[in-house]
């Protein structure tokens, strides 16, 4: 992320803005334009540190921002600091920290069936979106979200993609739009306290959108797709959504998790997925050169 050693950048963050030196730190995750890391201060209290390069353009302010503005809506990690760490612009992000317990890790072990936290997942999302938008709030146009994929998709599976590049680019950005989180899933609800109470986490991705964005995403990194596992997160979601943009918008994600799957295994996994979405939902996507679309699908399509 820069010349510094990892261990310096994270005590630096935890001096700028907690005034204290961090004794250890653990790494957590490495992303493209961030890092992060459980860290244990002097006093032996740990925290979360999560750095971001200078050319990550939804830093630890964007971050922390969303973080302040929803957590009237839904529990969400303290936010105890942040800030610019170097003169590049270079930023950092420090919230409490929940502990390592996630509803994905619950769901493996056992302890919380696949259905509960399905539904776990569709109530934390109606309670998010519940929380005020107002018109300063940064924005990810649609138009941006598509040309970003647009740069890594190979150009034949992305005019596949264009009936549902319509729908979801029809409709204007200040239309229906909830602050969304931008990467729901198990292992971004951590369970905290001896209530075991669920929060949301990471919300590097987090901005105004529509609902059907947010939801579209939880059903594709869960792979809940079947009656009973779309039943299970929607029917605890409480607000109107819109069947049209829901299915387009999981067509969207599905081929952006398919590009920037890593070769083997998990692109393996994802081109399935995307080859059974493109079936059950034919009119989302253009036939392939040589195979001739079903009627009714023709029909669903206009």
């Amino acid at each position: 992320m820069n010349a510094l050693p990892v261990s310096v950048m994270v005590t630096r963050a935890c001096n700028l803005f907690l005034g204290k030196p961090a004794k250890a730190a653990v790494r957590l995750v490495t992303g493209s334009r961030t890092a992060v890391y459980r860290a244990t201060l002097h006093d032996d209290t740990t925290v979360i540190v999560k750095l971001y390069s200078r050319t990550a353009r939804r830093n630890a302010l964007t971050e922390a921002t969303a973080m302040r503005v929803v957590a009237a809506a839904v529990p969400v990690p303290r936010v105890l600091g942040y800030g610019t760490t170097s003169s590049a612009g270079a930023t950092a992000l420090i919230t409490s920290d929940l502990g390592p317990d996630t509803l994905g890790s619950a769901v493996g072990s056992g302890s919380v069936p696949r259905l509960q936290a399905l539904r776990h997942l569709g109530t934390l999302l109606g309670r998010l979106h519940e929380a005020p938008v107002s018109s300063t709030a940064p924005r990810r146009p649609v138009i941006e979200t598509v040309a970003s994929l647009s740069r890594r998709c190979p150009p034949d599976v992305l005019d596949r993609l264009a009936p549902s590049l319509a729908i979801i680019t029809d409709t204007p950005d200040e239309t229906s739009t909830v602050w969304c989180h931008g990467d729901p899933h198990f292992d971004n609800v951590v369970l905290a306290g001896p209530q075991r109470v669920r929060h949301l986490v990471d919300f590097t991705d987090a901005a105004p959108r529509r609902r059907e964005a947010d939801l579209a995403h939880a059903l594709v990194m869960t792979d809940a797709h079947v009656q009973w596992d779309r039943h299970a997160v929607l029917g605890a979601y409480p607000h109107v959504v819109n069947e049209t943009h829901l299915a387009a918008w999981s067509a969207f994600l599905t081929v952006s998790c398919w590009t920037h799957a890593a070769p083997g295994n998990d692109r393996t996994i994802w081109s399935n997925r995307l080859a059974e979405l493109s079936r059950r939902t034919p009119h989302l996507f253009r036939p392939r050169p040589g195979h001739a679309q079903a009627p009714h699908a023709r029909r669903r399509a206009r």
